[in-house]
């Protein structure tokens, strides 16, 4: 019983830590969309002015490790003294890697 009561409390908690995709939509939105688009091709305004990845494309997405995106996301990027993306701020590990997870929906 106490077992079952323990893995009830570990499931509870990850449930409530677990980024939805409906809330991963949203942060995309507010925090990615105007360079990358609404389709993860960067085809914007801005996305082309910084030469944003296309996301739709299945060999960036085979070339881009989750690892090297999350970094990304955290740390923002740089190409010398230009910023192309800023860090992001107020962000959990856990929306980070739900950002993650949307952009390779856009993966065809």
């Amino acid at each position: 019983m106490k077992k079952c009561m323990i893995v009830a409390a570990a499931i509870s908690l990850l449930a409530v830590a677990t980024v939805s995709a409906e809330d991963a939509k949203a942060l995309y939105t507010s925090n990615c969309q105007k360079c990358h688009g609404d389709d993860g091709k960067g085809q914007t305004k801005m996305g082309q002015k910084l030469g944003a990845k296309d996301y739709s494309d299945a060999k960036v997405q085979d070339a881009l490790k989750d690892d090297v995106a999350i970094k990304s996301i955290k740390e923002g990027l740089k190409k010398g003294d230009t910023t192309l993306m800023k860090p992001s701020e107020g962000l959990t590990d856990d929306q980070i890697k739900a950002l993650v997870a949307y952009m390779r929906t856009f993966k065809k």
